[in-house]
């Protein structure tokens, strides 16, 4: 079976059951042994997979690695896991001395949705601070799959993974000071454009006002050109057809035949769900269309509302859902453009349920 369709399987576990899961303990059982075995590793195999592995730090002694990953008798990967709150970000100072005294060459810390990977590209047999590649099966992405891929038992690669891994790090890196560019500008990145075509001083006062105007025109070439790709996809017609990656159910079943999804309805959901990409899968966004609006839920559930659109009157408008189940709050726009503008207050939803 494909992996990239495994761990979706996985997905669905975890938001099966998370809710049930109340320990550490639990978390390793229900979720980090199958991803293990997703990978291909024989977890009954004790010489394989080897839990609760005896790491002496210094003057330590007996103290253990959740998980050791041996291929041809030798350590490849250890694993140290949390509980699926617990943020797998908080706690590699643990994996870090675990790392020092081991001969594996990487090292993962995990809450069973997310997956940080570590290795030693800055300095040997010392783990890095920030890991090279995230699995957040929340949030798959084809990219990281495949490097993924190389750490399966049938074709694990230490030269491809390493070859791969420094990459993976720099443009991540340089991707999140990008991301920080668009948030809020710096004076450096204000001058570098301005400077090309402003040819007076740039003065306190001035700089912050071209510091909005930055802001603004990165985040509005970033949204048309995401527009601009919807609207293709779409591939516009009197009467479209919804892509068939959307399903989309009617909640008001006694009067199915007068709701009618319209052009702009799915151009919408499209944005929406694009925007929602950032943090969560795909595969958890859903869409209702009624007579009264469309909905868009989390895991096509009526108690996780996300947004409604209603764009069946003369003005338009957005209802966002600020803390999960209390009363949604109408916004009016203008353009479905506008709609980006809403981009931290539906991750926030999302994040809340």
């Amino acid at each position: 079976m494909d992996l990239k369709l495994k761990l979706e399987q996985l997905h669905q576990r975890v938001v099966g059951l998370k809710d049930q899961i109340n320990t550490e303990e639990a978390t390793k059982n229900a979720f980090v042994m199958p991803f293990i075995q997703i990978l291909g590793y024989d977890i009954f195999n004790p010489t394989e997979v080897v839990p609760e592995h005896i790491c002496d730090i210094g003057t330590k002694k007996g103290e253990k690695v959740d998980y050791v990953i041996r291929k041809n008798n030798e350590p490849i990967l250890i694993f140290e896991c949390k509980h699926w709150k617990e943020s797998a970000d908080a706690h590699n100072s643990q994996l870090h001395r675990y790392y020092h005294v081991s001969k594996a060459r990487f090292g993962v810390l995990t809450n069973g949705t997310v997956y940080n990977f570590y290795a030693d590209l800055e300095k040997p047999n010392i783990m890095d601070e920030k890991p090279f590649l995230t699995i957040d099966i929340e949030d798959l992405k084809d990219n990281a799959i495949k490097i993924l891929q190389s750490f399966t038992k049938n074709e694990y690669n230490l030269e491809a993974i390493l070859d791969s891994a420094e990459g993976l790090k720099y443009i991540k890196a340089i991707r999140k000071e990008f991301e920080k560019e668009i948030d809020q500008p710096s004076d450096e990145m204000i001058r570098l454009l301005v400077n090309r075509f402003f040819d007076k001083p740039l003065t306190a006062n001035r700089m912050l006002v071209f510091k909005e105007y930055t802001k603004k025109a990165l985040t509005i070439s970033i949204n048309e050109s995401i527009s601009d790709r919807l609207k293709s996809a779409l591939n516009m017609s009197e009467k479209p057809e919804p892509p068939s990656d959307i399903k989309i159910n009617s909640i008001d079943e006694n009067n199915e035949s007068k709701v009618v999804t319209t052009e702009e309805e799915l151009e919408a959901f499209q944005i929406v769900k694009a925007i929602l990409r950032e943090k969560i899968s795909a595969v958890r966004i859903a869409a209702r269309d009624t007579q009264s609006y469309f909905g868009v839920l989390l895991d096509d559930n009526n108690r996780k509302p996300i947004c409604r659109f209603h764009f069946n009157t003369t003005n338009k408008y957005l209802e966002t859902f600020h803390n999960g189940k209390d009363a949604g709050e109408k916004k009016l726009i203008n353009s479905l453009d506008e709609l980006y503008d809403y981009r931290n207050q539906l991750h926030q939803t999302v994040e809340n349920y």
